[in-house]
Parts: C-alpha cells; sequence; structure tokens
C-alpha cells in the first residue's frame, strides 16, 4: 500500500511497517508522534479516519523541520516527550520566555488586524467625503463598492502585512482534496448559514428595535450584477481568505490548531462589522479554516468561498426578482400558505423562487446529515508549541491588541447599523 495516495477522511488500513516498529525491532523510548484527536480508541494496525496523513504532515518550528513521526529536540521552553494529546502533560507545556513570545505574536496579529480596519474605514471615509458632491443623489454602488474595496485590498491590507510579517510562518505540506469531499465541505456550510442567519437578523432587530437593514443585502439588490460578480464574487473572496486563513492560520498554528482555527474565524466574522453576518461568517469561517489547516492549500476555501457569495450575490437576487413586487414579502416570510398559492397562479415566476427555497433546504439538510456521520472523523494534531486549553484562549484572544479589534469593530458595526451616533 506504499505506493497508494492516501485518501483524506477515510479509514486508511496501513500495513505496521509504516507507522510503528518492525516485528522484532526494538522500540524506541525517545518522542513518539502524535496522535490524532479522534476520540476514539483504535484497534493495533489500523490507522484512524484521516483528513491527511500523520506521518506526512509536516511543522517547522523555531528549533528546525519537524515531520510528524520524527520529532526533532522540543523548541526552548517546551518540555521533551511526545508532543502528545491535550492534557497529557506534555502538549504545549512552555516556559514563561515562549508564554511571552506567544503573546507578542499574537499581540501582533491583533494589532495588524487593527491596521486593516483603521486604514479601511479612515481611507473609505475620507474618499467617500471627497466624491460626495459629485453624487448629490446618491453614488452608484460599483462606487460605493470601489470606494471600499481599494483602500481595502490595495492599502490597507497591504499595510497590515508590515506587522503581520514580524510573526513567524509555520510551513507545511500540502495535501489534495478531492471533489467528494469538497462537496462535503461545501454542503456543510450551507445549514450553518441559515442558522446563522437567522440568529444574526433575529438579534439584529431586538437590539435595533426593528430599524435596522443588513447593508450587504441593500448592495447586493441595488447593484448590476456583473459589479457584484467582480467584488462579491472574484475580488472579496480572494483577498479574504488570503488573510484570514493564510496569514492568520500560518502564523498562529504553532500554538494549537483549534486555536489559530477559532481565533481565524472570530476575526474573520468581526470584519464584516455587521451583526446580520457575524454568526454565519464565524460558522462557515471555522469550515473554510478546518479545510485550510488539514490540506494548506488556499485554492479550497478560495473555491467554497466564491460558490457561496455566487449563491448569495447573484443567483439568488436573480431569483427573488421572478417574484416581483412579491419579493419583499417572501423573502421575509410574511406571505401564508393561501396567498402564496394564490400569487403563484398570478405569477408563476414565483414557483421558480419555491424551488430554489426547496433546494436549499434540501442542500442545507443533507449538509447537517453529512456533519452529523463525519463529526467524529474531525481531526486535529498538536504542534510542538500548543498551548493548552484556557492559557490558548486567553493568549490568543484576550491579549490587549484583540480586545482593542473586538471593540473596534463592533462600535463601527453598531454605528453603521444606526443603533450608535457620534456627535
Amino acid at each position: 500500500m506504499s505506493g497508494q495516495t492516501p485518501q483524506p477522511w477515510g479509514p486508511q488500513d496501513r500495513p505496521q511497517s509504516q507507522n510503528g516498529p518492525q516485528s522484532g525491532a526494538p522500540q524506541s523510548e525517545g518522542p513518539q508522534s502524535p496522535q490524532p484527536e479522534t476520540g476514539r480508541p483504535q484497534a493495533p494496525g489500523r490507522m484512524p479516519p484521516r483528513f491527511d496523513v500523520p506521518e506526512e504532515q509536516t511543522y517547522q518550528s523555531d528549533s528546525g523541520l519537524w515531520l510528524m513521526g520524527q520529532p526533532p529536540e522540543p523548541p526552548q521552553g517546551l518540555q521533551p516527550g511526545r508532543p502528545g494529546r491535550p492534557g497529557d502533560g506534555n502538549a504545549g507545556r512552555a516556559g514563561g520566555a515562549s508564554l511571552f513570545e506567544a503573546h507578542r505574536r499574537f499581540v501582533l496579529i491583533g494589532v495588524g488586524l487593527c491596521v486593516v480596519i483603521a486604514v479601511w474605514v479612515g481611507l473609505g471615509m475620507v474618499i467617500g467625503g471627497l466624491l460626495d458632491p459629485y453624487f448629490p443623489d446618491g453614488a452608484p454602488v460599483w462606487v460605493t463598492l470601489a470606494v471600499s474595496g481599494v483602500p481595502l485590498y490595495c492599502v490597507a491590507m497591504p499595510l497590515s502585512m508590515l506587522v503581520f510579517a514580524r510573526v513567524p510562518v509555520l510551513k507545511v505540506r500540502q495535501f489534495p482534496l478531492d471533489v467528494r469531499r469538497f462537496l462535503t465541505m461545501l454542503a456543510v456550510c450551507f445549514p450553518i448559514m441559515m442558522a446563522g442567519n437567522l440568529i444574526g437578523s433575529g438579534l439584529s432587530k431586538i437590539i435595533s428595535g426593528g430599524t435596522a437593514t443588513n447593508r450587504i443585502n441593500d448592495l447586493i439588490a441595488n447593484g448590476d450584477i456583473w459589479v457584484n460578480a467582480l467584488f462579491m464574487v472574484l475580488i472579496a473572496p480572494f483577498f479574504e481568505e488570503w488573510m484570514f486563513r493564510r496569514q492568520l492560520i500560518d502564523r498562529t498554528r504553532r500554538y494549537g490548531e483549534r486555536t489559530s482555527i477559532a481565533l481565524s474565524a472570530f476575526a474573520f466574522a468581526l470584519f464584516h462589522m455587521n451583526l446580520f453576518q457575524f454568526f454565519y461568517a464565524f460558522g462557515i469561517g471555522l469550515v473554510f479554516g478546518y479545510v485550510y489547516m488539514r490540506t494548506g492549500r488556499l485554492r479550497y476555501s478560495v473555491a467554497m468561498h466564491m460558490i457561496l457569495n455566487t449563491n448569495g450575490a447573484l443567483v439568488a437576487p436573480l431569483v427573488m426578482s421572478l417574484a416581483g413586487d412579491q419579493t419583499s414579502r417572501i423573502a421575509e416570510g410574511t406571505m401564508t400558505e393561501q396567498e402564496m398559492m394564490a400569487a403563484a397562479q398570478a405569477n408563476p415566476g414565483i414557483i421558480g423562487v419555491l424551488l430554489y427555497s426547496f433546494a436549499l433546504m434540501a442542500v442545507a439538510v443533507g449538509g447537517v446529515v453529512l456533519l452529523a456521520r463525519n463529526w467524529r472523523s474531525i481531526e486535529f494534531y498538536d504542534p510542538p508549541e500548543r498551548l493548552p486549553g484556557w492559557q490558548g484562549v486567553r493568549i490568543a484572544f484576550l491579549n490587549p491588541a484583540m480586545i482593542v479589534y473586538t471593540v473596534l469593530t463592533i462600535v463601527l458595526g453598531l454605528w453603521q447599523m444606526g443603533i450608535l451616533t457620534f456627535g
């Protein structure tokens, strides 16, 4: 089987000689390869369900190359012993110097995120103010998107790299994701998006007293299909995945895969500065982060992001337009069954809207089933410098820079929703 390509996220039978000592060979008392955290006992001679292959997963630590199965001497500040699993006493046990360095690096991550928001919002307000006299009746959608996008992608994100570059990247091997598993992960995103959208919309109405509107939906509804395709389907997914998956995960994964994925998703959700989007952005951010963590390739999360944005920015508005003047009532779910049937007889386009809604619901149900079936196959591996439990949460999420980023994005989000006013 040594010549076969290992398949991720499925049980793999491996000969004992590939993953352990051969029969009669003396066992080494040195550090052992880390075990995946699936929570299931493993039968002798059988590898656990895989998303990638541990003996080929490469981590690059400060002390040099660390190939799972052949770890070098632990980095300075780590206790000797196998990298291990959470709670075994050897995973992520660091001295004061290592904890200080971890804290410093997460602060730099938070500072870089603050730079993105401050420069993006600041430049956008300046440019928008300069252009206001030229559009007394309101700027067209393409101008609004350009005023937002150009400062973000051409100035704010590049400037943030001056800060992020001070945090070293942890290099890993890359693995492919076949079509079946790609579609599985994509399907999982749909129920997450639906549930997150319901939570975000409900909380927004409660907090604002029903006055807040989703500005993204307004831009999509009033925009040209080609403008939406350019900014929301092509440009935004690439830059956002490059920032929140590649830059954040590559620079924080050394301190724990769970921590890195959660931080990436949390920062991504706050970045939208929109309570309507926060919960589903966090949910799909977890999925994107996990896919990137297990493959090391940005193309998969970018493709998923583009597909989801295509549905939200292009397909959904096109289908909803078939309902004519009943679009808003259907979207809000305020039509009774009798009203829906009568409207469908008067306007056959509403049947298309209903079929589209049923299709989305079917995909969402399928996503829930697939997630439940594969839940125990989700795996995480311990890098050499993993910060365990509460220690990782405190250093990653509760450092001063991340607190400032969190407060800044929340305040700006409430301001854009019209809940907070200044002056």
